[in-house]
């Protein structure tokens, strides 16, 4: 068996940008599927990509399957032969396996002894596997929408040009999209546009660099890091390099070159996150900062050309970047002669959501719970209220409109200027935060009623008309809310009660069809996002459990709780405890006990049981004041040392004493050990 590389290259018109790393992602792994599913071994598979191309290259890829042993079972023996002489049943089954009857062999199994047939099946040549496997990944891509060109039918997000197909040195046979697979394949479309004949699969990369393509999608994406760091260092700025920008960037070019231009510093009135949002949305350039960190009046834009005269490439890119910031401009400008607090009437022509109303209505909803979360953080519940009645009015201005992922951010500058109270107009920004998980959360005390405020509304508001998440749709991003929720009030150590901010929010709703069991619904849900919170600390699922299993509804106790059953968890007392505590658990449930937890001393007979109680009420003593305090760690480092008294009572003591009343003592003797690790958790989940 002898291994080459292969090479698979499609080559199309300019790619959606957006799209280009996905696709090129899903044909490696389709060709990576075909060649497990026929079983061909092979090394590494690597993806390559451009705005023009689409590749694939395979390691030391087999030339052919492994060959295979089939057997086959024919008839039983006592059915195959009659007086010696082969039934038809064993003719037959001969005849399909193209041999004699003489040739078959017997197969001794469980059942009994059979007629059978075993050949070794040679494995398939790759030249014959290859156009299959090929076709189907091409055909199978997640292409985002479909066209066809000329008068053809065939279909796929850009017209076709090429295909190359290399195994090794050897030209692959094979047909995809009305293409036949050559060695040709083209270089970049200005410098070097005629066909490039590839003489071996490994001499890809380098062919293309010669024609100056970088098919490599990170190399390519690390040379315009390095390019715009450069340039930067040349004009003493600091570039600031969006992930996702420069990945859509590296999708536009298949040459990166990095150029400087500028601006006039006129346009620095407007503020920065304007300009920088147009820079990036409409023209894909990279910004500059002083050593303040202010914007400088510079960009840096990635050509996808080696100009002989650089200048003119600069010149045409200040010629389009100039009206887009005079639009900036203008529309800062004229949202500044309205006051925001003016904005509101506005508020009422834009919907929400049908059944929930209008912004206008979500603003006065959250109003009310904004208020009252800021006087029990020792906010203030007025400004709170402003800053909610005001939050949506940006959603209404030019910019905005322009550049939705300015919402907040333009109503903080605006309500400055209005001269709102600076904890208002910073709660507008901050509204918006967390966007995700590991975001920072609000810093001021109005900021986290609002965004608290928000999102509730949001959930109550959703769930309540019977929209709640599914597995596949969350068009409201309402688990995203309801972590958003859970992180602020961990990590800004938030004592509040969710049932009673739920119970309230839901009260600001005038009519909801599935108000019945709103708040418990929308608690569980959301207290069912700490699984995956846990996880994300690095706890596991089982500390979760614990808590979950306990009325709790305060998320920063909740939280405090599950550090102390993980921190607890990794003792050597901990599966001892645990284990005892689903016993006592088992047992109380098949006793139908009656909770109480009243032990009568005058009753225990047993040295071990005696030593029990005397434990317990030591602990009991001990524990309270770290459980009033909420120190649930120092609590279980304590309840840890009942693991001695407690294997001793079941080693020495029999719970189901033939005396009621001695039987029932032990058993009240049992709740109150698991009374005592309920108030933190139960631990016997840690069992599971």
């Amino acid at each position: 068996m002898a291994f080459h590389p292969l090479l698979v290259e499609l080559g199309v018109e300019e790619l959606p940008p957006a799209a280009i790393d996905r696709l090129s992602d899903a044909l490696a792994e389709g060709i990576r599927q075909g060649l497990s599913e026929a079983e061909v071994s092979f090394a590494n598979v690597t993806a390559y990509a451009s705005p023009r191309r689409l590749a694939v290259h395979v390691s030391e890829l087999a030339d052919k399957q492994p060959d295979r042993e089939i057997e086959r079972r024919g008839p039983a023996l006592a059915a195959a032969f009659k007086d010696g002489q082969p039934t038809k049943a064993a003719e037959g089954f001969a005849r399909s396996c193209g041999v004699e009857v003489s040739e078959l062999i017997h197969l001794e199994t469980d059942k009994g002894t059979w007629l059978g047939y075993r050949e070794r099946q040679q494995g398939e040549r790759i030249e014959r596997l290859l156009p299959g496997i090929v076709d189907k990944a091409v055909t199978g891509l997640p292409v985002p929408k479909n066209m066809r060109w000329g008068a053809s039918r065939i279909e796929f997000s850009r017209p076709v040009h090429w295909l190359v197909m290399l195994y090794g040195e050897q030209i692959i046979e094979a047909e995809t999209l009305g293409l036949s697979a050559d060695r040709l394949t083209y270089g970049h479309r200005f410098h070097a546009p005629g066909a490039i004949t590839l003489a071996h699969a490994d001499a890809y990369l380098d062919a293309l660099e010669n024609a100056f393509v970088l098919a490599d999608r990170q190399r390519r994406r690390e040379r315009i890091r390095e390019q715009v760091l450069a340039e930067a260092e040349v004009q003493d700025a600091q570039a600031v390099i969006d992930e996702t920008l420069l990945t859509e960037v590296s999708g536009l070019v298949e040459w990166p070159v990095a150029l400087t231009g500028s601006f006039d510093e006129r346009f620095l009135e407007v503020p920065p996150e304007c300009l920088i949002s147009s820079m990036k949305a409409n023209q894909k350039y990279f910004h500059l900062l002083d050593e303040h960190g202010k914007l400088k009046p510079l960009f840096i834009t990635i050509a996808n050309i080696e100009s002989h005269d650089p200048e003119q490439v600069i010149d045409g890119n200040e010629k389009v970047i100039r009206p887009r910031l005079a639009d900036a401009a203008f529309f800062y400008d004229v949202d500044r002669k309205t006051p925001l607090a003016e904005r509101q009437a506005g508020l009422a022509s834009v919907v929400f959501q049908q059944q929930l109303g209008s912004l206008a209505d979500k603003a006065r909803r959250s109003a009310v719970v904004a208020r009252a979360i800021a006087e029990r953080i020792d906010g203030d519940g007025a400004h709170a209220e402003r800053a909610a009645l005001l939050a949506k009015c940006d959603l209404v201005t030019e910019m905005v409109l322009e550049f939705p992922e300015l919402q907040g951010i333009m109503g903080c500058y605006y309500a400055r200027q209005d001269g709102e109270a600076e904890e208002v107009a910073q709660a507008l920004h901050e509204q918006y935060l967390p966007r995700f998980a590991t975001d920072e959360i609000p810093q001021t005390r109005t900021g986290l009623a609002l965004a608290l405020a928000d999102r509730l509304d949001t959930l109550t508001g959703i769930f309540g008309i019977g929209q709640r998440p599914t597995g596949a749709k969350d068009p409201f991003a309402l688990r995203r809310a309801a972590i958003g929720v859970l992180n602020i009030m961990v990590k800004a150590e938030l004592d509040l009660d969710l049932r009673e901010l739920l119970s309230l929010a839901v009260a600001q709703h005038q009519q909801l069809p599935k108000a019945e069991g709103l708040v418990d619904d929308v608690l569980d849900y959301m207290l069912d996002r700490f699984r995956a919170w846990a996880q994300d600390e690095g706890m596991a699922v089982e500390s979760y459990l614990a808590v979950r299993a306990r009325p709790v509804t305060k998320p920063l106790d909740f939280a405090r709780r599950m550090r102390a059953v993980h921190a607890f968890a990794a003792r050597d007392e901990a599966a001892a405890l645990a284990a005892a505590n689903k016993r006592v658990s088992n047992i109380l449930a098949k006793q139908d006990h009656d909770g109480s937890t009243t032990v009568a001393p005058q009753l225990l007979h047993e040295g071990a049981e005696q030593a029990l109680h005397q434990a317990l009420s030591a602990r009991r003593e001990e524990v309270a004041p770290l459980f009033q305090a909420g120190d649930y760690s120092a609590a279980l480092d304590r309840l840890a040392t009942l693991r001695g008294p407690v294997d001793a009572f079941f080693d020495e003591v029999m719970v189901m004493a033939e005396d009621p009343a001695v039987r029932n003592n032990r058993l009240a003797l049992l709740a109150n050990l698991q009374a005592l690790f309920l108030e933190v958790a139960d631990i016997a989940e840690l069992q599971q």
